[in-house]
């Protein structure tokens, strides 16, 4: 009975690791840090490809890229929930 206690005890160890790592998983992808590398990366390459077609105001007109992007971050959890609302109504 010791050995099946203890395999136990290691199974539970186990789930409450990965769930952990889950859950900071999805604090990294709802988080603002994460929002704001991928906008200032974003901005960066927009504008270093647009610097190398020629465009006159290559910064300004980067923002385009990264507004569009952090847009639809904003605009995700509202289509989420309609989604998964019409997702939950099938079944």
């Amino acid at each position: 009975m010791d050995e099946h206690s203890k395999k136990l005890e290691e199974e539970i160890r186990a789930l409450k690791d990965r769930n952990a790592r889950v859950e900071a998983e999805k604090a990294w992808e709802v988080s603002v840090f994460r929002t704001m590398t991928i906008a200032a990366i974003t901005y960066v390459v927009a504008a270093v490809i647009l610097y190398s077609m020629g465009v006159k105001e290559f910064f300004l007109s980067a923002f385009v890229a990264t507004a569009g992007y952090i847009l639809s971050i904003q605009s995700l959890p509202v289509i989420k929930k309609w989604w998964t609302g019409r997702h939950l109504e099938r079944e």
